[in-house]
Formats: structure tokens, sequence, C-alpha cells
């Protein structure tokens, strides 16, 4: 195609220059959170335990984590920013089973009761962070029902990704992906976050998708005690793999905390600091935090898509999660939104995928060279009409002068 006039080209400039000037505040006020997002609970009236995400490696004998004797007063700030209690009347995960891989799942936790099933040692959780991760994904809440997960209607499949204490090893991961494919899970939860891709991970998670399961993974390891100040940025896997929903924290204000370990490939951000949940023994609750909660939420979310779009194949679940998340540096999990938007076809959101059909382009070559052959003749036509008018000018103002030189002084009787 022809280029423009140069005025149409100047008018489309000056157009882009105003909007590259305005781009930045719009996308800024887009991006802020809604300001009735509360602060992270964690002081005043939450003074609960923390579950941590492994046990010492060097300690002679493994404790387990104890029983808490606190239990929540109120609904911590996660749920009421996943607007859970609106989402529960739309969908709750109803026959959809997520396999969770991380440090196990008590099969009698408070609040999982007959929706646990455990695969070998999977049932034993002496660290209790599968089993707190499990009540974000699918506890009822026990007694305060205000503290139900994500999908209280998905049944869970425990598996170990990781030894006794909490150490996760690629070997574990791949056979727990593994099996979680043979059992047809529909959601594989990856809590742990290994620094080293593994073939054979590769291939499990692979071949996850292909049979249908949406997988998703924490997209950093829990942040160590030491600090982060020192550790690179860098990309965690199996969060890394291709079609994997990588899922970050985020603190109320929509940002990662400072402790989080950098990396890249985000897809989403999902609560990750000051959140309430169970653990294996007892009925009291803790305090968790780090990607792995993040991505149990996510993996929540995915468990009621499918259970409200049985029908949508696993990348329309993705693309319908972050096709409607909050906009955001990285976009932020809106389950809500997810289970009740009405989304139009996969070729008509950005990025979201191949069009079924090939699409046909229309040929406008003969129409440009016709537009650029009337461009070139009212330009001519225009020059013409100028010359004209300029000679009638120039004609008029030699008749005045007598014909004489402009500026040549006095008469002739002079």
């Amino acid at each position: 195609m022809r280029p423009p006039a140069r005025g149409t080209a100047r008018l489309l400039s000056g157009a882009g220059l105003a909007a590259a000037l305005l781009l930045p505040t719009a996308v800024q006020a887009q991006a802020a959170p809604p300001a009735r997002v509360p602060a992270a609970d964690g002081g005043k009236g939450q003074e609960l335990p923390g579950m941590p995400s492994a046990l010492d490696p060097k300690a002679d004998q493994a404790n387990c984590t104890p029983a808490s004797r606190e239990k929540a007063k109120k609904q911590d700030w996660s749920r009421q920013r996943l607007d859970l209690n609106r989402l529960h009347g739309h969908s709750t995960g109803e026959g959809v089973t997520v396999a969770l891989i991380d440090t196990g799942v008590a099969e009698d936790a408070e609040g999982l009761d007959g929706r646990v099933s455990a695969a070998g040692a999977a049932g034993d959780d002496c660290v209790g962070h599968g089993t707190f991760l499990a009540g974000l994904i699918a506890g009822t809440g026990g007694d305060g029902a205000h503290l139900a997960g994500v999908a209280p209607n998905a049944k869970i499949l425990a598996l170990r990704g990781t030894d006794q204490r909490g150490q996760a090893s690629a070997a574990l991961v791949t056979e727990a992906v593994r099996e979680a494919t043979a059992a047809r899970a529909d959601v594989i939860a990856v809590a742990v976050a290994l620094p080293r891709r593994d073939a054979a991970l590769t291939r499990a998670v692979a071949d996850a998708r292909r049979a249908g399961a949406v997988v998703v993974a924490a997209a950093t390891p829990d942040p160590p005690r030491s600090g982060t100040d020192e550790i690179p940025s860098r990309v965690y896997w199996p969060a890394g793999e291709p079609g994997v929903l990588s899922v970050a924290d985020m603190l109320p204000a929509g940002v990662r905390p400072d402790s989080a370990l950098p990396t890249d490939g985000i897809d989403l951000a999902a609560p990750g600091a000051g959140v309430v949940s169970g653990g294996p023994r007892g009925d009291g609750h803790y305090l968790g935090a780090g990607a792995s909660v993040a991505a149990a939420y996510a993996a929540g979310a995915v468990a009621v898509v499918r259970s409200a779009y049985p029908g949508e194949a696993p990348e329309d679940v993705v693309r319908r999660l972050t096709a409607t998340a909050y906009p955001a540096d990285i976009p932020q999990l809106d389950p809500y939104a997810a289970v009740t938007t009405v989304l139009g076809a996969p070729a008509s959101t950005t990025g979201a995928g191949h069009a079924t059909d090939p699409v046909t382009v229309r040929d406008t070559a003969a129409a440009d060279r016709a537009t650029g052959r009337a461009t070139v003749l009212v330009l001519l036509g225009s020059a013409a009409v100028l010359a004209v008018l300029w000679a009638g000018f120039a004609l008029s103002r030699g008749r005045a002068r007598g014909w004489r030189p402009a500026g040549a002084g006095g008469t002739a009787a002079e």
C-alpha cells in the first residue's frame, strides 16, 4: 500500500504522540487494586502459628508440625479478594478432581472428610503444608464456612512430590505427575518448584496435558529464611514448561512480596501472604504464604471453571482464567469473573491461541492502486489551479506597474 499524504501522516503522528503521553496514566489507573481490599491479617485478631513448607533437613529427627491451638476469628483478606462467597453461588467444583503434589494430605483433616484419596505415603502429612493447601483448594472451612476453599465440593488426590520433611525432588514430582495422569485428574497442582529442568518431568507434564489435565504450578519455591537479595532471577520447573499455568504470590496491594524469589514467565498472581487454613492435626488454623499458596488458589479456580464449563478444553480453561484476571503488571486471579464472564471465540482474544479456520485476507491491491492514482490526480489538479491563479495575479500586477520591474522608482514624466 502506498504511503498516505504528508498531512495525514502528521495528523496520525500527533495522535500517536498524544496517546503515548496519556497511556501510562491510563494503565496505572486501571491496574490499581480496589481500595476496599483490607490489609493482610496476621496481627491483631489473627495471631496464628505459621505453616512451614518444609522441616529442617539437618535435624536428627523430623518433629512433625504440631496441631494449632488457635482459631481464626474472621475471614482473611484473600477470600474476600477472590470473592468466594459470591463465587460459590455459581460453582463449587462439583465433579472435579484436583491432584495436589506437595507434602501429602491427611485424609481425615478438618473440612476435607471423605473427599481426599491419597496415593501411597501421601496420606501421612508430617509437614502439614499439603493439607494446608488442600484446605485452600477444596476445604469446607469446618465449623467456620467463611474459611471455605475455592472449590469446596471438589475432590483431592494427594500425591507426594517431596520426602517426609518436605524436600522436593524431580524424581518424586515426575512420578506424582504420572500418577495424576493415570488417575485422570482434571487439575494437577504442583506446589513445589525445582531450580533445574528435568527431561523426564518435561515428558510427564506434556503427557498430562495431552490427557486433558490443566497443570498449575508455583512460579517459585517458597522463599528461604535467609533472604533472597543474592538469588538471581531464574525460571523454575515445572512452572516453566509450555502450557503450564505459572502462578506467583501477591500481597493485598497486588504486588509481590519483597522476599519473593525473582522469576520470569508468570501467568497469574494470587493471594500469597497472611492466608488462613487448617492443618493435618486438630481443628486449629495456621497462617501460610508463598507461591505454593497462590498456586493452590489458582488450582481451586481451575476446578470451579471446569465444573461450570465441563465441555471446555484445557487451553480454553487457561485462557478463561487469564482473560478474566484483574489487569495489572501480573494479571491477578479473579475466579468469580472466570466463572461468570461470557467469553467470545478464542480467535477474538489477543494471544489466546489459533483460530480453527484460516483467516482470508481480502486482496486490496487494485483498490490501493486506484486510490494512489486518484491521490496523484488531485495533487496535480491542485498544482495546476495554483499555477493559473499565480499567473493571473502576476499579470494584474504587471499591468498596474506599466510592466516595469518591481521596486523601480518614478514615472516617465519625471
